[in-house]
């Protein structure tokens, strides 16, 4: 650095000029310093997962909400690759129906689980109408509550969608 004690200049710039650019750059940098910090979390939080993550609820008995919901699992794994998603069906109240073992959806349900998604049948509802699990068709999950199920998977992040 220079200073040309004779004309009170540093770099060529008087000495009250450069305390006031000094002044704005100090200014300039805290606040690019504050920007920084306020949107790395969300930078964070919008960031994609290595996984899309997927809860679909069911509850109802109607076949053609459950092949939907079936479909749904196929597109899905279709757009972002099978290795790519992670699928959960959850079933309860009325919707348990197609999740037993004289399901007229039994060969469907039972691709969908070859496929890699996971159907979970709600315990709640399972008490409720006396069934068992030699009642459900093999491969299928279970979960204590079909609606804590779905909470806590979206307290987790993951998209919810209802079939």
């Amino acid at each position: 650095m220079t200073i040309d004690r004779a004309s009170d200049k540093v770099w060529g710039v008087t000495t009250t000029e450069g305390t006031s650019f000094m002044k704005r750059l100090i200014g300039f940098l805290a606040a690019l310093a504050f920007g920084a910090l306020i949107s790395g979390p969300a930078a964070a939080q919008s960031a994609p997962s290595a996984r899309e993550r997927v809860i679909i609820q069911v509850s109802t008995p109607e076949q053609r909400i459950w092949n939907q919901a079936i479909n749904y699992v196929e597109n899905l794994q279709t757009l972002y690759g099978k290795d790519n998603v992670e699928i959960e069906i959850v079933a309860l109240g009325w919707g348990i129906g197609m999740l037993k073992f004289d399901s007229p959806l039994a060969t469907r349900v039972a691709e969908t689980v070859k496929r890699g998604a996971k159907l979970q049948a709600c315990e709640v509802t399972m008490n409720r109408q006396k069934l068992t699990k030699q009642d459900m068709l093999p491969d299928i999950g279970y979960v204590p509550a079909g609606l804590g199920q779905i909470i806590k998977r979206q307290k987790e992040g993951w998209s919810y969608i209802s079939g």
